[in-house]
């Protein structure tokens, strides 16, 4: 299966990989926890029904070193909403997964108008101090693939070098992507999202892994209650945190039914 054209963007000025494919309106998709080092399955599900606009996060893969000049919560609301703006999809349908749906959820609160419908899964930005996340950045290595994912496999192939691939800048990417995180989240990953949620406009589908060892299900309620209808709370049988690497194909049928 073919890959996706990429184009370039510069956003406060460093270059910023977008990735496009499919055909039809378009959806934008905004990855999880670690970025997306390569394509995965779930993208091309969605690609076979529309045009599928992945635009990276500062700091993420593709992303270069645009967290580094990021010093506040304010910062990266901004960075990513220029980001999609470059990638063409104000007024689009927007999806999200974990640190990604962070933000597709500011982008709809603080911006109505810049999202049609909108899919969460698993967003960070949410802290009950009875039942917190996890702390993904206080985890020893070997443990991380089976947090993010209810098949730890479908992370560490995420991560693994392809052929091909700088040995040396490679390791270096993925760590970064990790630090671009904390910068956001750590160390409780709580922006204060639940006060902004009631500003969203938008549809709102919830997604939320079964075996979702970072942030508790409860939550997907907590945000459903300040959202206003429709809305949709659907759970991910086998799927972990990152529930589009676990089961690609029933999330991707979740979002296409819902936005489409």
């Amino acid at each position: 299966m073919s890959g996706p054209e990429l184009s370039t963007v510069d956003i406060n000025g460093f270059p910023t990989r977008i990735w496009r494919k499919g055909s039809g309106a378009p959806l934008g998709f905004l990855a999880g926890f670690g970025g997306l080092p390569r394509w995965v399955p779930f993208l091309d599900r969605l690609a076979e029904h529309r045009t599928v606009i992945v635009p990276s996060l500062p700091g993420f893969p593709g992303g270069d070193r645009g967290h580094s000049v990021l010093d506040s919560h304010l910062d990266w609301v901004l960075a990513v909403r220029q980001t999609l703006l470059a990638a063409g999809l104000e007024g689009a349908d927007l999806a999200g997964s974990s640190v990604g749906a962070s933000f597709a959820a500011e982008m709809a609160a603080i911006w109505p108008g810049s999202v049609r419908r909108l899919a969460l899964s698993a967003p960070f930005g949410l802290f009950d101090e009875s039942d917190p996340p996890t702390d993904a950045w206080a985890q020893r290595a070997d443990r991380v693939a089976g947090l993010m994912c209810a098949d730890p496999e479908k992370w560490t192939a995420l991560k693994a070098m392809p052929e091909g691939a700088n040995s040396v800048e490679w390791p270096i990417e993925q760590t970064r992507a990790t630090e671009a995180a904390a910068r956001i989240f750590w160390p409780l990953g709580n922006t204060r999202l639940e006060r902004r949620l009631s500003l969203i406009t938008a549809p709102t589908l919830i997604l939320w892994g079964e075996q979702d060892r970072i942030m508790p299900s409860r939550y997907a309620g907590r945000i459903a209650a300040r959202l206003a209808d429709p809305k949709e709370i659907r759970m991910i049988p086998g799927a972990g945190h990152l529930a589009e690497l676990d089961q690609p194909d029933e999330v991707a049928s979740a979002i296409l039914s819902w936005t489409g």
